[in-house]
């Protein structure tokens, strides 16, 4: 049997992925040992989502293994070798806010964990799809540079600007303040790129915007549509930071990304790059979202507003889909920013309780 090592396995991508690939017929070997709920505390654990992939998966086997220990990363994939035909590299610390408390264990996590798999992917099976989800953060804040303009309840790119349909591979992520999340990032996304072009593997990092969907386990510090529709849910208020609210994000769901995760398993190529989200299709400011929100709980939200922006925070951030389109015409999204918020609202707000 055709062997998918997920790491991250019970997070939002992860377990996306350990369903949809179990689904067609691959053992799932699952990497996670719940360190979101060290990042985040136990509220974003993801230990639920780990009994239910234990629950409903047959194939799946979960390993509560750390990605920075190398020699578990070593035997792990000698166990299963040439039976592995999937990577799909997930685990990471997501906060470029909580990245500045600890930036060692960032690193260590994001980039060197990075590293353990590329590494043990290329001795045991090096004919293995390597899926990496990088993040659009390696841009750090070079997309402020843009030409923008205000509107009402969001900020713009001017249309004739090269980027009006959002923004492509090629911008540099050089001079620019990305964050030490972003930092760690670009140093596994760089790496991912490298074992691609050096050693002739089948690796592809998928820079994504907001990656979302129903059981993400969203925080204050990360999970931007999903602790906003939380907040709306409990009544509880949810704090704007910045840029008058009109910093617009593009939000994939998680079935879209992982279809797009399938159709490069399917026919990958060596060392590419792709710029993932919802790009034109699903979009929203944080008022735009504030108010959908609001309009789905059926009462308006209750919000506070900070002056102060997020460090090498995004004014107007997205992707441009153009690429990953242009090399599979197939894939298309089947989720928009009202349709993500109102699954939520439906599979969520019976265990969510209100204030």
């Amino acid at each position: 049997m055709s062997v998918a090592v997920i790491t991250g396995s019970a997070g939002l991508i992860g377990a996306e992925a350990s369903r949809y690939f179990a689904g067609l017929g691959m053992e799932i070997v699952g990497i996670d040992n719940d360190m979101r709920a060290y990042f985040f505390g136990d509220t974003a654990s993801n230990r639920r989502n780990r009994k239910l992939l234990q629950e409903e998966l047959t194939g799946y086997g979960h390993h509560e293994t750390d990605i920075r220990d190398a020699e578990a990363m070593e035997a792990l994939f000698a166990r299963y070798g040439q039976s592995i035909s999937l990577v799909v590299h997930t685990a990471a610390q997501p906060s470029h806010d909580w990245a500045v408390q600890e930036p060692l264990t960032d690193f260590s996590v994001n980039a060197n964990g990075t590293l353990n798999l590329l590494e043990a992917t290329r001795k045991h099976c090096p004919e293995a799809v390597f899926i990496f989800t990088s993040t659009n953060k390696v841009y750090g804040d070079a997309p402020n540079r843009l030409p923008l303009v205000e509107r009402e309840t969001r900020w713009e790119i001017d249309p004739e600007h090269a980027y009006a349909s959002g923004i492509p591979e090629t911008m540099s992520i050089d001079q620019s303040l990305h964050s030490l999340f972003g930092a760690s990032k670009v140093a596994a996304d760089v790496l991912v790129q490298e074992y691609g072009r050096y050693f002739g593997m089948k690796t592809a990092c998928f820079r994504g915007g907001c990656l979302t969907g129903p059981h993400h386990s969203g925080a204050q510090l990360h999970g931007f549509l999903a602790y906003l529709m939380k907040c709306a849910i409990t009544d509880t208020p949810y704090t704007i930071l910045g840029y008058k609210g009109k910093q617009v994000r593009d939000n994939i769901h998680c079935s879209d990304l992982i279809q797009a995760f399938d159709r490069f398993f399917s026919n990958p190529r060596i060392g590419e790059v792709y710029n993932i989200g919802g790009g034109r299709e699903s979009n929203c400011s944080m008022m735009e979202a504030v108010t959908m929100a609001g309009e789905i709980c059926g009462r308006k939200m209750r919000t506070t507003y900070q002056e102060e922006n997020r460090v090498g925070d995004h004014i107007w951030y997205i992707s441009d889909l153009s690429k990953f389109k242009s090399h599979y015409p197939q894939w298309t999204l089947e989720y928009d920013v009202r349709r993500i918020l109102s699954e939520m609202y439906e599979l969520n707000h019976g265990q969510w309780t209100v204030i």
